[in-house]
């Protein structure tokens, strides 16, 4: 206790005033709700699709990084295919369903000269298809390079538009939403020494111009995925990584209308390195996270019970009104893993992510039921 009280003390001293709105604890108060695994589904896997497929069509041995979103009674999961987890043939698979079952190729979506990295997709209001990821001008694989951003278009799902450039490499544009017909989204540096995010808007998804510039910039945050309520207030998911002895842990901003003052509440050291946030509300009310998991701190020291479990994608309980994030379920996963789809469809959560589990790095599906909690004498 004396060790918590102590970086709490710690942490407050080196915010300045007014930036954090809530204590730094981060595991939150019991959920209540409980995720319960109904049905997981390996989507894509190169070494039972590939060689039935045209070479244009077949797997990779790296297949990660995933989005998902329903579309014109269809589900469509997007997700980076290549040699490796950094490698020069980066390109963007897009599978199609109709039952989210039986999975079809649509396309492959890729740019001479840049891995293309960490798709993301929206509808647009004009009611297109959006793919918006990283672009990094690598020439070899393993090769450092700044990462920028891309974004193209597609009216059926399988013919897309010439990837353009629309963030230049050294600040990526991780994800956008679109809220009111504009494209809200956070870039953090990708390259360059520039710790710090920035809010972008865009009229049309092409264009983007600071909204709310430095919007934190304490320790590293990175990825980011912004989600509007029904009332507008917006929430930021955010990851943040190592920088020297600054806190790495998650953090959930949150904003009303214009979206330019942020009130930013800490996770915990229970959620540090949070790799590929994302969030979702559900009709309940409830507000469901996902992304990658870490052992605790000081894992190695700690006997297993204590230690908790390896690299994993987690199913999350987020209290957008305390500020506190609490892990649900562990999914199926380990090793290279997480970066989840979220999408909600006829009383289920559906999550799209990857994992390197069962040997290579495949592309799963999870179908989860997320039930009110028994109280304890319902039990």
């Amino acid at each position: 206790m004396k060790e918590k009280a102590f970086f709490c003390v710690a942490l407050l001293m080196i915010i300045p005033p007014g930036v954090f709105a809530a204590p730094c604890a981060g595991r939150g108060a019991d959920a209540p709700i409980e995720a319960e695994l109904v049905e997981l589904t390996k989507i894509w896997d190169p070494r039972l699709r590939g060689d039935m497929l045209a070479p244009a069509q077949a797997g990779a041995p790296h297949n990660a990084f995933t989005d998902l979103i329903r579309w014109k009674d269809s589900f469509y999961c997007v997700f980076r295919q290549g040699r490796g987890h950094v490698s020069s043939d980066g390109a963007i698979r897009v599978l199609k369903s109709k039952d989210a079952s039986s999975w079809e190729p649509m396309a492959l979506v890729n740019l001479d000269g840049y891995d293309l990295r960490d798709p993301h997709v929206s509808v647009t209001p004009d009611n297109s298809l959006m793919l918006l990821g990283g672009a990094a001008p690598r020439k070899q694989d393993n090769q450092a390079a700044p990462t920028g951003t891309f974004v193209c278009f597609s009216k059926d799902g399988q013919h897309w538009t010439e990837p353009r450039i629309v963030i230049e490499p050294g600040r990526w544009l991780w994800r956008v939403t679109w809220h009111n017909a504009k494209a809200y989204g956070v870039s953090y540096a990708a390259g360059k020494n520039m710790p710090y995010i920035d809010l972008l808007v865009s009229p049309d998804g092409l264009t983007y111009q600071q909204h709310a510039p430095n919007l934190f910039g304490q320790g590293y945050p990175t990825e980011a995925t912004l989600r509007f309520d029904v009332d507008d207030t917006c929430y930021a998911l955010v990851r943040r990584d190592r920088l020297e002895d600054q806190p790495s842990s998650a953090l959930l901003g949150l904003s009303k209308p214009d979206y330019t003052k942020w009130q930013w509440h800490d996770l915990g050291a229970d959620f540090n390195g949070f790799g590929g946030p994302n969030l979702i509300g559900i009709p309940s009310g409830h507000w469901i996270g996902a992304g990658r998991m870490h052992p605790r701190l000081r894992g190695d020291r700690l006997a297993p019970a204590q230690a908790g479990d390896g690299a994993h994608t987690a199913l999350t309980y987020i209290d957008v009104k305390n500020g506190t994030m609490t892990k649900l379920l562990k999914l199926p996963s380990g090793g290279d893993t997480s970066y989840p789809g979220l999408l909600w469809h006829e009383n289920l959560l559906y999550v799209s992510y990857y994992s390197s589990h069962e040997g290579k790095t495949s592309i799963y599906l999870a179908k989860v039921r997320i039930n009110p909690k028994a109280a304890p004498d319902q039990k």
